[in-house]
């Protein structure tokens, strides 16, 4: 097997990402062209280091995860997906609606308070990850990956969570990761 210099392997590694190669394929790669062994963490390490176009590789993840399914009463859509906004004009988390609303007999004054729970194993493919029990009833897991992007996987049966819960979430949230 052909010994690689650093410029060689780096360009190799750029290469192969920037086409869409998972990094667990491209350990494959290295091990069986070149010998080379590196844990997935050592590759990791020395990505961070060079231009690499991740968006493909986010593609791929956002295609294998499992689609939400509507909760009973939700009509289906097949608009394109859009991150919503709050009134503020700033993005909202993955998976929770801009235009939700307070669902049928809740009123303010009966809401319950959210409560964010931070795991202590953290779920796949994200930094830090936790559950969510909303205000209006609504609860799931939120996630947030290594991009910084907050998501929200609502459990079985739950309905979506509404404006105001958004809100709660996101003050509950930053109390909860004050310490990281």
């Amino acid at each position: 097997m052909a010994e690689l210099s650093t410029q060689e392997r780096d360009a190799f590694i750029m290469e192969c990402l920037n086409g869409g190669m998972s990094l667990s394929e491209l350990q494959n790669q290295l091990a069986e062209r070149f010998d080379l062994h590196l844990t997935y963490m050592e590759l990791r390490m020395l990505t961070a280091d060079l231009q690499i176009n991740w968006s493909k590789q986010d593609a791929k993840v956002e295609a294998a995860k499992p689609k939400a399914k509507p909760s009973p009463g939700t009509p289906p859509t097949s608009a394109p997906a859009v991150q919503p906004e709050n009134d503020e004009g700033e993005e909202l988390p993955e998976g929770l609606p801009a235009d939700a609303t307070q669902p049928a007999g809740v009123e303010d004054s009966f809401r319950g308070k959210t409560t964010v729970e931070v795991s202590k194993v953290v779920r796949p493919g994200a930094a830090v990850s936790g559950t969510v029990k909303f205000g209006s009833g609504a609860s799931g897991e939120w996630y947030l990956d290594q991009f910084g992007r907050l998501g929200f996987i609502p459990d079985e049966g739950s309905g979506q969570p509404d404006q105001q819960d958004v809100r709660e979430f996101q003050v509950e949230v930053q109390k909860a990761l004050g310490g990281y």
